[in-house]
């Protein structure tokens, strides 16, 4: 990427209409109306499909904005972020990013307490608390495609990829929200069978074996707050990883409140690591699936490296790491 600064001082405003079970759609008047009050100059597009936020942000970078707003969830949001990793015309700390959600998960947001009263919203996109976030990317497989894609919250593996996948078919029959993704988890115990992984992080196998579920990520929270990664520190250039071993599927049940505390770590079946790079394996009848900030993509082999402080965003007051 080459480093200009001649860019569109108007807002890019990315609206996924279907996000939320149409909350975006619904809303929209609302927050198009708070927007202009609070004096922000912008044009506004909807998204049509899946990966057309991607797209849209992509060109229009390319033509000249710098200050994106996405209207949506974790997906959409993943999405942007794909675009601006995409364009070439700026460094991607070029690009400010900020968020109004409308989403049913808002695990990002959560992280740096933004708020769901899009008054609220509005305000922490007009006072533009700036921090500058890593990103991840993580190399996959989609068949004998090599894939990749970036994120800015958590990679979940195993289990935790089924669920996502169960969810976004949910979504995309119009259904969804956070008792959708309850129910799912329960009924996604009676299909999951545990994969058999290798683990390696910066060269060193830490893991081998039956693998229930893993999160590789940059913040804490997923699946519409679980703090699946509660040691993360989105800025110091390292991935968290979390990994749960061989355990029964009744332990899992018992144990899920401690998943929404983060107090699972001390639990014998977990093991948590940090590395720069992540590199997971398995035996081609088990290959595991991966999903990224919710959005469900291929199979491994994986490879997960750390982009640090390469995301600009808009923050909520207060928020801590």
């Amino acid at each position: 990427m080459t480093h200009e600064t001649a860019g569109d001082d108007r807002w890019l405003v990315i609206v996924n209409p279907n996000a939320g079970k149409q909350k975006g759609e619904k809303d929209w008047p609302v927050i198009s109306t708070l927007l202009t009050e609070a004096g922000f100059e912008y044009k506004h597009l909807f998204t049509s499909s899946r990966g057309h936020a991607m797209s849209l942000a992509e060109e229009h970078i390319r033509e000249g904005f710098q200050k994106i707003i996405v209207v949506g969830g974790d997906g959409t949001l993943n999405e942007v972020v794909n675009g601006i990793f995409r364009q070439d015309r700026f460094d991607s700390t070029d690009i400010t990013l900020g968020m109004i959600m409308v989403g049913t998960g808002n695990d990002w947001g959560r992280m740096y307490n933004l708020k769901h009263k899009y008054q609220k919203a509005v305000k922490i996109l007009k006072k533009q608390r700036l921090f500058i976030q890593d990103a991840g990317v993580v190399k996959y497989y989609d068949g004998t495609n090599e894939m990749e894609r970036y994120f800015v919250n958590i990679a979940g593996l195993g289990y935790d990829a089924l669920i996502a996948q169960m969810t976004n078919k949910m979504k995309d029959k119009g259904k969804g929200g956070t008792m959708a993704y309850l129910i799912n988890l329960l009924k996604g115990l009676f299909r999951y069978n545990h994969a058999y992984l290798e683990v390696t992080i910066d060269g060193s196998t830490v893991y081998k074996g039956k693998v229930f579920s893993m999160s590789v990520g940059i913040c804490k929270y997923n699946g519409g707050g679980m703090m699946q990664l509660p040691f993360a520190i989105p800025d110091d250039g390292l991935l968290d990883v979390t990994i749960f071993k061989n355990v029964t599927k009744i332990r899992v049940v018992r144990n899920l409140n401690k998943l929404y505390s983060g107090t699972f770590t001390t639990l014998p079946f977990v093991q948590t690591h940090t590395g720069q790079v992540v590199s997971i394996t398995s035996s081609t009848r088990e290959q595991s699936n991966l999903e990224t900030d919710g959005e469900s993509l291929g199979h491994s082999p994986f490879i997960f490296s750390i982009l640090p402080k390469s995301v600009k965003i808009i923050t909520g007051k207060n928020w801590n790491i």
